[in-house]
């Protein structure tokens, strides 16, 4: 691991060099892919380990085949530095090359971010990202280099041997359809299941409506409820410990689940003026904020309830990703742009929905309809 590290420490070094050099692809690579690959035990001069520009079924080829006892087990495609890797048709490309070729696992890289993908997940192309890590600080704050490093490590040859990816991936993809598929039963309970329930109840005062309601709300609740994830292999054990509140946090109480599931898109966060214009303004971002990694991929946008005197949503900026700040077991929620100011969306005295005092879940529709707290939660 100290490999690893001591491989990314002079890589962000690096960056900082080259990061307005527009490098082309050929030169990020061997300044930055063909490094972190060496460090993570792909020997990039064996081509019995390493395959550069391997064949592909379309006559075409793939940057790297890393292979183990040589027989192909991760593609990896590079573009150049400042590629945004968000192109459909670069995901669709390299994850085509993989399936077609019967491996499981690629990788789309501009030598900085680096992007895991399923091959062979039952999905859009974009949908088989499994995770991705980089070595820019920039979009790493928040996570210690251990952490960095871990994730890394997970597509390192010593991993790849032990099927880590393997293991992360069925647990987190099978999860994710799990739960879509019981999102869409609590949102809208079939007729069948209400009945067992209010069978097993024994109290025909119960509507069916009102165990719908209850159904739904208590299923949103399950999205702060902690569970207890697989174990793995040794590679990927991480310590983590209670660290003490910080001042721009949005407090250690849980984000209060949404009155309904369905279309959940948004999370809007209370924040003290100082911490607003510092960090939600000013770095285009906002930590530490605690939630369930569940509720990740729904998290779109992010709007800020800016407390006494303003008591109002002002302001609500696109997510670019949410990644873990620190080992706290809270997230930092990195924004695509700056936030851009809204009507305010105000608090009314004495109404239903009082002062948020930790982040509440919402719609981005209700988010640009609403004129008052009651109206967007």
């Amino acid at each position: 691991m100290n490999t690893i590290v001591l491989c990314i420490e002079s890589l962000q070094a690096k960056l900082e060099r080259h990061r307005k050099d527009d490098l082309k692809e050929l030169p990020t690579r061997t300044i930055f892919t063909d490094v972190l690959l060496q460090a993570l035990g792909w020997d990039v001069r064996d081509p019995d380990e390493v395959e550069l520009e391997c064949p592909t079924i379309d006559g075409k080829s793939v940057d790297y085949a890393l292979k183990i006892d040589r027989k192909p087990v991760l593609f990896v495609e590079a573009k150049p530095l400042n590629d945004p890797l968000t192109d459909v048709k670069s995901i669709t490309q390299v994850v085509g090359y993989a399936a077609n070729a019967g491996v499981e696992w690629c990788v789309l890289t501009n030598g900085v971010t680096y992007k895991i993908y399923h091959s062979t997940e039952k999905a859009e192309a974009p949908d088989k990202l499994l995770f991705e890590v980089s070595i820019d600080t920039k979009e790493n704050k928040g996570m210690s280099i251990q952490q960095v490093t871990e994730r890394f490590s997970r597509f390192s040859r010593d991993a790849m041997a032990k099927g880590v990816l393997d293991e992360i991936g069925k647990e987190t993809f099978t999860m994710g359809k799990i739960r879509k598929a019981l999102d869409k039963i609590f949102a809208e309970p079939p007729n069948a299941f209400v009945r067992l329930i209010r069978s097993t109840i024994g109290d025909d005062t119960i509507k069916p409506a009102q165990v719908k309601k209850a159904l739904n709300r208590l299923w949103a609740r399950t999205s702060e409820v902690e569970i207890t994830s697989i174990s793995t292999p040794s590679v990927l054990r991480t310590t983590t410990e209670a660290m003490k509140p910080r001042g721009k946090e949005s407090g250690d109480k849980r984000v209060q689940p949404p009155d309904s599931i369905a279309g959940v898109d948004t999370i809007v966060v209370p924040a003290q003026e100082d911490g607003f214009r510092e960090t939600f303004l000013g770095e285009n971002r906002w930590y530490a904020i605690r939630m369930h990694e569940s509720m990740i991929p729904r998290i779109k946008y992010i709007a800020a309830y800016r407390v006494a005197p303003i008591s109002a949503v002002t302001h609500w900026a696109p997510v670019n990703n949410i990644v873990p700040w620190e080992d706290t077991g809270k997230f930092v929620v990195n924004f695509t742009e700056p936030a851009k100011e809204i009507n305010h969306i105000n608090l009314v005295p004495k109404s239903r929905v009082k002062a948020p005092q930790a982040p509440r879940y919402t719609s981005f529709s209700r988010l640009q309809q609403a004129k008052t707290l009651d109206d967007l939660f």
